[in-house]
């Protein structure tokens, strides 16, 4: 039955809701006091205290004060274990500082320092960090452009990025302004709007390194991208007229080289050509006039053997080819005679072929160099006869 249930009550002033009675060996609730008075002597026994007067521990006023400092520098002291155990990452490394004095760069891993006399700067040095920008620059023939950049770096040597400057990344924003606008006033207009970006760049990533290594920063600059340089707003459609009219030049310029690329290794061909044309015909005029040559030669040795037989060989020869080519032919008389006979060949071939249209044009024209052969060998003939008469 419960100690407050209803039926015999005779004893419920005894109990008490903890299953012990009052008075007696009987214990009340659990006191407060007497729990952290335990808790008090756990401490006293882990800092080396005393009891005083055969007393509990840190029963007396003087014992209660140095629990409590102890527990405070306890507190301290792990606060301070807490701050100088540190984990430093793979990407990352951090520099020592005692006594406000360079002592170490330490690596990665679990590491213990000791503040206050230490200090600690840990950074992350494989990390690329950016940096953009973005101003009005003066170009070499006078001009005012645009310049938007990004230049992207990483901390190369912590030890100087922490002490050498006292604001690194401030100083590398000055140092980029400055190589900006000494390359951009030794570049005309024209190459940073158009195709001189990537060459600019280069030169501003190299200058600013070259600053950076100066003031030993302990930064690496890994690029430099310049993006699409503008004129300012109030000439921007000036500008854009004059880079429509350039893109018009450059592909009036790319057509022109198309067709002269066409054009030129045609001319070219037909060039060759004639002129090996013209060295064959020189080659067959030069192999004419030697065959002529050596004929006259030969002929001269004959000439000088038989005067007038090779005379008059020659004369027949230069007849027969002059007669073969005509269709006229004039027939001489006797000797000491001046008559001449005319015989029209020509207008007797065309009765001829008038007479038999059936016939085909070719066998007058075919007979007639035999009808001249004919009538030189009668002449030859003739003038045999009339020399053996004398």
């Amino acid at each position: 039955m419960a100690w407050n249930e209803p039926g015999d009550n005779s004893n419920k002033n005894d109990q008490d809701p903890w299953g012990g009675r009052r008075g007696g060996g009987r214990q009340g609730p659990p006191d407060l006091d007497e729990a952290f008075r335990k808790l008090q002597e756990s401490l006293n026994r882990i800092f080396g205290g005393k009891k005083r007067g055969g007393g509990p521990v840190g029963g007396g006023k003087g014992g209660g004060g140095l629990s409590l400092f102890g527990i405070g520098l306890a507190v301290v002291a792990a606060i301070w274990l807490y701050n100088a155990i540190y984990v430093v990452d793979e990407q990352e490394q951090a520099v020592i500082l005692r006594m406000g004095k360079y002592h170490d760069t330490v690596g990665p891993g679990l590491n213990f320092y000791f503040p206050p006399i230490d200090r600690r700067f840990q950074e992350n040095v494989t990390r690329e960090r950016a940096y953009s920008k973005q101003g009005q620059m003066l170009t070499e023939d006078e001009n005012i452009v645009e310049v938007p950049l990004t230049v992207q770096y990483k901390i190369s040597n912590l030890k100087d990025f922490v002490l050498n400057v006292d604001q690194p990344e401030v100083s590398l924003q000055h140092a980029t302004e400055s190589a900006l606008r000494h390359v951009a006033g030794s570049t005309t207009m024209d190459q940073i709007l158009t195709e001189g970006r990537e060459q600019m760049a280069t030169e501003v990533r190299d200058r600013l390194q070259r600053f950076l290594d100066t003031y030993k920063t302990g930064i690496t600059v890994t690029q430099v991208n310049i993006q699409s340089a503008a004129a300012p707003r109030e000439v921007q459609e000036a500008f854009d007229d004059v880079i429509r009219a350039r893109e018009d030049e450059q592909r009036e310029k790319n057509q022109a080289e198309a067709y002269a690329n066409g054009v030129v290794p045609e001319a070219r061909g037909q060039a060759q050509r004639i002129i090996e044309e013209a060295n064959g015909y020189r080659d067959e005029v030069v192999s004419r006039a030697q065959g002529e040559a050596d004929r006259f030669g030969k002929l001269a040795a004959e000439y000088h053997k038989a005067p007038e037989v090779t005379r008059q060989r020659l004369y027949l020869d230069t007849m027969q080819e002059v007669l073969s080519q005509t269709s006229k032919v004039l027939v001489g008389g006797q000797q000491g005679q001046n008559n001449l006979i005319y015989l029209p060949l020509d207008k007797m071939m065309d009765g001829r072929g008038s007479a038999t249209p059936n016939s085909a044009p070719s066998s007058s024209t075919s007979s007639t160099p035999d009808l001249g052969a004919r009538v030189a060998n009668d002449l030859q003939q003739r003038d045999l006869r009339s020399r053996e008469s004398r």
